[in-house]
């Protein structure tokens, strides 16, 4: 049976401002909350033990970042294309630019249980259908998996490995894909989860240790964790920020969900109205996350 889990109330882990906050992931090498800002152009590196952290420029818009497996080094989606980035130095490493021109950027992405990035594009202009979902291999192989996506957002992979989750925020929708974690290989995409109308749009996701998944509403000023299986809504999380981007699970025993917002494209007056727009929101939510898969590393099926 699924739990039903309480409301509690979110406090501010880092008040960060962000113009984009985005793509939220807890390191499991240095145990620190890595996010960035997309439009700020910038890697955001905290550690909430102490509430110190770091911020690197990228020299374009950001959309992820992974963690690689190999201490101070991680991969970013740049609009320039894939990068390595020293996280000591600064330096970036070109790996491969697959987008076709300057209207499109990288936006979410994650790591699958094999260690591939998997990572999706939109158009800046608000065109639909223009964008991709691509997968990155450890051996420098990029494969195009999924196209006439408008804004591909969260993705999040079930605990047996058998089942990918998508999400292309328009939609309000996240879909299933069968997944194959020998090949990559997705198929037979289909809607489990539908958020209601007024309640935002589905942006960042992420999965618990009991499986079910927990979406950041952007426009709905809201965390909610949903069963996958069942399309039932479990639990929600108010959060003082319209523009909620992304979760992850993180801190000790990976007990603390973060969650990233922004202050784009907001009204003066709701900016007024939700003055911590931007900055980074912490709670304890009663379940406990899943360790991030490492780019290039695979990870253990959980049942």
């Amino acid at each position: 049976m699924t739990q039903q889990l309480q409301a509690p109330a979110v406090r501010v882990a880092l008040p960060a401002q962000a113009q984009l906050g985005e793509g939220a992931l807890w390191n499991p090498l240095d145990q620190r909350l890595y996010w960035v800002d997309i439009e700020g152009q910038l890697l955001h590196i905290f550690d909430p033990a102490t509430g110190q952290g770091r911020s690197l420029p990228t020299g374009a818009r950001i959309g992820t970042v992974v963690p690689t497996g190999q201490a101070e080094e991680v991969l970013v989606a740049l609009q320039t294309g894939l990068h390595r980035l020293n996280t000591t130095t600064g330096q970036l490493t070109l790996l491969v630019n697959p987008l076709p021109d300057s209207s499109l950027r990288f936006n979410d992405g994650k790591c699958d249980p094999a260690g591939r990035l998997w990572v999706g594009t939109l158009d800046m202009q608000g065109h639909p259908r223009r964008a991709a979902l691509y997968r990155y291999s450890p051996d420098g192989h990029l494969q195009t998996m999924l196209t006439q996506v408008s804004i591909s957002n969260g993705l999040a992979w079930a605990l047996d490995q058998r089942t990918m989750y998508y999400v292309d925020t328009p939609t309000r929708t996240v879909q299933a894909f069968d997944y194959d974690p020998a090949t990559g290989a997705i198929t037979g995409g289909r809607v489990v989860i539908r958020i209601p109308e007024g309640h935002g749009y589905p942006d960042g996701i992420t999965l618990d240790a009991e499986g079910q998944l927990w979406i950041a509403l952007w426009g709905g000023g809201r965390v909610v964790r949903y069963n996958p299986t069942t399309g039932q809504l479990l639990a929600t999380i108010a959060v003082p920020a319209p523009h909620t981007s992304s979760c992850a699970f993180g801190g000790p025993g990976l007990q603390t969900l973060f969650i990233t917002s922004a202050r784009q494209d907001l009204s003066p007056e709701q900016l007024q109205e939700y003055p911590l727009s931007g900055n980074v929101f912490a709670v304890e939510p009663g379940v406990a996350g899943l360790p991030a898969a490492l780019f290039g590393q695979a990870s253990a099926a959980r049942r």
